[in-house]
């Protein structure tokens, strides 16, 4: 070992595996950077004098007698008002062409915000989805993932999300991202106009995998400087929680770390409870609220993955194909958002619960005359009515592809209920049917 600048330098590895390299060194600190033979590495495994690294590249090619310096620090994000429109990377430099950023420097992945400081969420985040607006409410400081395929268009809804919400600064953090999607973001973001109030942090499918670790905590660092100095409110989406959590069983697995359930880090549940117990409504207005995409293998709800995302979320959003109308919706029956009543009828029109209830009810008839078609029976003419309802309920309010505000979507839903049922049948209060219910 040599020492140079205050940096320790050691030259002999004991042990390469795939995605890390090990030998023996003093002094040094858990999540701590070092660069391995050219190549980036973080410090995951400390026992003794033995130090154990990630390296981000890979180890192909990396000698036994390569050179190993020691950082001193752990992954910093440069955080300032330059970060607005700009494409960066996993280690937070510019993929976008543009200049470097300047700024304080700031270590990413710290803790959680003390609870004492935690408001409970009050203040509603508006998408303009009707299917989250309207069913599922979405409330600043909440942390909900989309469920979805890996065929659904997950990404177009977030980028949807990412325009439309009523927030200060949306922070996407791609992980896993193909070439396209990739470019799809930075097109859109462009295109509308609306760069000034995003921030990408992107890693891209042909980036090693174990590089995408890194993103939700630079989201993250970047999402708590809007929200704490400049008391902001911040959207955080990432996608895809499911590429981040197999990189984690990449990582796990070459340590020779005994696999849970699907192959996945026995740590699975902290690992994500980490990134979304950072989603928070401070009193001073300022909050991060964190939408995650999670593909299921299959549909599969059981799989560790979104099992354990199910445990710390508070809710999700459930995107399927309707085939009645061969559109993407938010399933009324499988998505739910455990914060809505704080925001529902409160921070929207006082019509807003009876609307959500009766058209979820009406539509469930639906699904059962639907049932009963499919099964040979006859259907009275209110399940006929029912089924058409479903149909308009869909192609108005369900689909993804619609987007107005929320008085809009209650209005609608008041329309739909008139040109298919009579008042008594809706079952909504007579108050509320007497000022809402569309005269002729």
């Amino acid at each position: 070992m040599e020492t140079k600048a205050f940096q320790k330098i050691y030259t002999k590895i004991n042990q390469i595996t795939k995605a890390t390299c090990s030998l023996k060194a003093t002094g040094i600190g858990y999540e701590e950077l070092a660069i391995v033979h050219g190549k980036l590495a973080q410090v995951v495994k400390v026992i003794e004098d033995t130090v154990t690294m990630q390296v981000f590249g890979g180890t192909e090619g990396i000698p036994t007698n390569a050179e190993v310096t020691f950082l001193g620090r752990p992954p910093t994000l440069k955080v300032s008002d330059d970060l607005a429109g700009r494409f960066l990377n996993a280690y937070g430099e510019p993929i976008d062409g543009g200049p470097a950023i300047e700024g304080e420097e700031r270590e990413i992945g710290g803790p959680s915000v003390n609870p004492v400081r935690r408001e409970q969420p009050s203040e509603l985040i508006a998408t303009g989805i009707a299917g989250i607006d309207l069913n599922n409410t979405l409330v600043s400081g909440q942390k909900i993932p989309f469920f979805a395929d890996p065929d659904q268009p997950y990404n177009q809804v977030m980028a949807m999300v990412a325009l439309r919400a009523k927030a200060d600064k949306i922070i996407l953090g791609g992980m896993g991202l193909t070439n396209d999607d990739y470019l799809f973001y930075k097109n859109i973001f462009d295109n509308a106009g609306a760069l000034d109030r995003i921030v990408s942090f992107v890693n891209i499918t042909d980036d090693p995998p174990v590089e995408r670790l890194l993103v939700p905590d630079m989201a993250l660092t970047a999402a708590e400087y809007f929200a704490v100095d400049k008391n902001q409110s911040v959207v955080v989406l990432l996608t895809d929680m499911t590429l981040f959590a197999d990189a984690l069983s990449i990582v796990s697995n070459r340590m020779d770390q005994i696999p849970s359930k699907d192959s996945m880090p026995g740590s699975l549940y902290s690992d994500l409870a980490k990134i979304y117990e950072k989603a928070v409504q401070f009193s001073e207005g300022g909050s991060i609220t964190i939408v995650a995409v999670t593909t299921l293998s299959g549909g599969d709800i059981t799989h560790a993955i979104p099992d354990n995302t199910g445990y710390i979320t508070e809710g999700q959003l459930f995107l399927r194909r309707d085939s009645d109308i061969g559109k993407v919706i938010v399933d009324p029956f499988r998505s739910l958002s455990r914060l809505k009543q704080l925001v529902i009828g409160k921070k929207t029109r006082i019509d807003h619960p009876q609307v959500m209830n009766a058209a979820v009810r009406l539509y469930a008839d639906a699904a059962n005359a639907k049932t009963k078609l499919e099964n040979g029976f006859d259907l009275t003419d209110y399940d006929e009515r029912s089924l058409q309802f479903a149909k308009d309920y869909s192609e108005k309010l369900l689909a993804i592809d619609v987007n107005i505000d929320i008085d809009e979507m209650l209005d609608t839903g008041w329309q739909l209920f008139k040109k298919y049922f009579k008042p008594e049948e809706v079952g909504a209060k007579k108050d509320l049917v007497d000022k809402y219910w569309p005269k002729d």
